[in-house]
């Protein structure tokens, strides 16, 4: 079975963790600091904060900026659900908007038309690796808070992203370009914000015998063994992305000969982050479902997912949200996007034994 994404590890990877156990640094440490000083460099961000998850990154750039109970935070239902939950959990209420047909991002005019008096924050997502239409939504004067666990590589019309947003939230989970196995990170300009997370991203002590808390902080710290993980992933960051541009050029070049088979837009103007490559499955023209490609993929070894259902047909969304509205375009994109092997793990025969095997599929669904 070909995976998926499988992570890109090393020897180096490897030294690095031996190095931090021998260290006696398993919590945040050196290693924790120098990754935040690395990203906030790569970034071109004034703060960088190292944290346990892209969750807990999203869940604190939200406390952070205030949001609670009575609240609105408008964002995209083309996300995992982690996005919406930490909107819940803060006690505010996520308001999905749909999404634009070319790159399933959040649309920008229809984010605007949602803004209320009780609209505390935007939350785009950086859907594959995309960035979303900042500009427009910037402009609309509400705090921005960018879901780019795909995008830590992307610039969006010549500026990178974490440089942007009011707070702008990465993972580093297992499967993403610079992956530690978990982790997340929050990159911002605002001191205001930077602040506000290094007091809730952990209880934190004073020194000798007296000790006190000015907020009710969380536990969200990175433990310096996946720091050192995520350095050693930063080092090698042009180099897999050499590779992965390689794996998209051989899907760009044979995806277009598969009626019904076609793969997100990609915006010439902005620098894509190459994390995930992402078709639409027309059924009509296909010959077949997505679900029946998907099914007919994993027969021929091949591993794919889907990126994402809509957040707002989930149970918990859909029975709590009665009346949301229907979102067309998200609910069609969810039944029909299908994300393909890539990894800077995977050989670039590997890549061409998926494209085989997705003609065959195709050729037996059309013919």
């Amino acid at each position: 079975m070909l995976g998926f994404q499988p992570p890109a590890i090393g020897e180096e990877e490897i030294a690095a963790v031996t190095a931090t156990l021998r260290s006696g640094w398993l919590t945040s440490g050196p290693s924790a600091a120098e990754l935040e000083r690395r990203m906030a460099e790569f970034l071109e961000a004034e703060h960088v904060l190292a944290l346990a998850s892209g969750t807990a990154a999203l869940h604190l750039s939200l406390v952070a900026l205030g949001v609670g109970p009575g609240d609105e935070v408008i964002t995209s239902p083309i996300t995992w659900p982690a996005t919406a939950n930490v909107i819940v959990h803060t006690g505010a209420t996520p308001v999905f908007v749909d999404v634009r047909q070319e790159d399933l991002n959040i649309d920008p005019e229809l984010a605007a038309a949602a803004v209320t008096g009780r609209t505390k924050v935007i939350l785009p997502v950086d859907l594959a690796g995309q960035p979303s239409d900042l500009g427009p939504l910037l402009e609309l004067g509400v705090p921005v808070i960018e879901d780019a666990a795909h995008a830590a590589e992307s610039f969006y019309r010549g500026r990178k992203i974490g440089s942007i947003a009011d707070a702008t939230c990465f993972s580093l989970y297992a499967t993403k370009n610079i992956a530690a196995g978990e982790g997340g990170l929050i990159s911002t300009n605002r001191d205001d914000i930077a602040q506000a997370v290094l007091g809730l991203r952990q209880m934190r002590r004073g020194d000798g015998s007296s000790y006190d808390i000015p907020v009710p902080g969380y536990k969200a710290n990175l433990s310096d063994v996946l720091a050192a993980i995520a350095l050693c992933q930063l080092d090698k960051v042009e180099r897999h992305r050499e590779i992965r541009q390689r794996q998209f050029a051989l899907y760009d070049e044979a995806v277009p000969e598969l009626d019904g088979v076609t793969p997100l837009a990609r915006d010439e103007r902005d620098v894509h982050a190459l994390h995930l490559y992402i078709v639409r499955v027309d059924a009509e023209r296909a010959g077949a479902t997505r679900d029946e490609y998907q099914r007919a993929l994993r027969e021929e070894n091949i591993s794919t997912s889907i990126h994402f259902l809509p957040v707002h047909r989930l149970t918990w969304y859909r029975e709590r949200l009665p009346d949301q509205a229907r979102l067309p375009i998200a609910e069609r994109a969810g039944d029909e996007i299908l994300s393909l092997p890539l990894s800077p793990a995977h050989s670039d025969d590997d890549i061409a034994d998926v494209i085989a095997a997705l003609r065959r599929v195709h050729e037996r669904f059309t013919s």
